[in-house]
């Protein structure tokens, strides 16, 4: 099967998927510690003194780090409401008996409404959420804890990592600040805010539930030209409406936006216990380029098609392994082209990225800008060579 390694900025796709930890928290239990003196009588009523006493501050103070971050950034959380104008066709015009007697109806647009979450980040009213909540949208709502609901301009969204920035007109607003998604471990504890099933629109705050981090820098594959890499993995439940809420550390920095899940199939929607958050700090720089330029611009044609490579095509090229993809295609006169890229050329690295199928070189071309440079090694003839090209933008 060939697949044309090309990106259009244009081409977007419709998710509504939401993105929540969910983990229930366990009660600790504080055990007295008995000793044994000499006179059993005074000790064993020091001890139950002691046991009643740690009682009655576990009763008192039930503050942990968990608690201690959602509060810190409970406020900074919003419920996001959307409204998409989409051009759909009636499939009873599609029929030819009928469209002989109403004649070719066209496309008619149709107004699509959903809801997301989002988080605050800057006191002047910035708003990050995922590129399928409100990329698309003509209309934007966005719920305060306040209560209080005012409308978003969308600054600027790049559909390739599926961010989105949003501004709205207030002054002051909690937020929550950025942590380092580089430096998470494995197993620690992790918080999801957000508004699944719209339930923030219930009593104006967030839902919060309790995970772990099960990896980290992950890829996961999806439809369209999105590309999700270095993504963290967390035992979120992830429910509709989710998406674009915060994961936040127990010392309530956010390290991840919460975006997709897997679930238990075609017929499941429901969290299955797999869910990703893109890390913060992959967020981070495509927030700076759109509030800078209002998009990211990826608007490029490197002009070759690949192939996977099975057992008969490493046989017939003279390959060791499976691993790299095949040139199937080089159009004529394209920056591919210019750079000397030939048919039945194995490519094996992009940019220092090791190249083991299709997948892996589309997520690096397509995560790339106008303008880059692109340093691929190849195999031509069981020799290694180097091609390099700079990205420009497609006609």
């Amino acid at each position: 099967m060939e697949l044309s390694v090309t990106h259009k900025s244009s081409n977007k796709s419709k998710i509504i998927i939401g993105i929540i930890a969910a983990l229930t928290l366990a009660s600790g239990v504080l055990i007295g510690k008995y000793y044994f003196g000499n006179n059993p009588q005074i000790n064993n009523f020091t001890t139950i003194a002691d046991k009643q006493e740690s009682q009655q501050q576990i009763s008192n103070d039930r503050q942990t780090a968990i608690t201690r971050a959602i509060g810190k950034v409970e406020n900074a959380i919003v419920g996001i409401n959307v409204e998409e104008v989409r051009e759909v066709r009636n499939p009873f015009f599609d029929d030819p008996f009928f469209r002989q007697f109403f004649g070719n109806q066209g496309n008619q647009k149709q107004v699509v409404r959903g809801l997301g979450s989002g988080f605050i980040i800057s006191p002047d009213g910035y708003i990050i959420t995922n590129d399928h909540v409100a990329g698309n949208a003509t209309k934007i709502s966005v719920t305060l804890t306040t209560g209080e609901t005012v409308q978003a301009k969308l600054i600027g969204n790049d559909p390739t990592t599926d961010i989105a920035l949003l501004k709205i007109d207030k002054e002051n607003l909690p937020f929550i600040p950025f942590g380092n998604s580089d430096n998470i471990l494995i197993g620690e504890w992790v918080i999801a805010l957000g508004n699944p099933f719209g339930l923030f629109e219930i009593n104006d705050k967030p839902t919060v539930t309790v995970g772990v981090v099960s990896a980290t820098d992950m890829k996961v594959q999806a439809d369209g030209n999105r590309v999700y890499k270095n993504m963290i993995q967390t035992d979120a439940s992830i429910n509709s409406g989710n998406s674009g809420g915060p994961l936040i550390d127990t010392d309530g920095n956010v390290i991840g936006m919460n975006t997709i899940i897997y679930t238990g199939g075609q017929f499941s929607s429901g969290s299955i216990g797999v869910g990703f958050s893109i890390a913060i700090n992959r967020v981070k720089k495509i927030v700076d380029e759109l509030k800078s330029k209002g998009k990211i611009e990826r608007n490029f044609n490197v002009g070759f098609n690949i192939q996977g490579i099975d057992d008969n095509i490493a046989k017939y090229l003279g390959l060791k392994d499976n691993n790299g993809v095949v040139v199937t295609q080089v159009l004529r006169g394209s920056i591919s082209d210019k750079a000397g890229l030939k048919v039945e050329d194995v490519i094996t690295e992009v940019n220092g990225i090791k190249i083991r199928n299709q997948q892996d070189i589309v997520y690096e071309i397509n995560d790339m800008r106008v303008g880059e440079k692109v340093i691929m090694k190849i195999l031509r003839n069981n020799s290694e060579e180097k091609i390099e090209m700079i990205l420009e933008p497609a006609n």
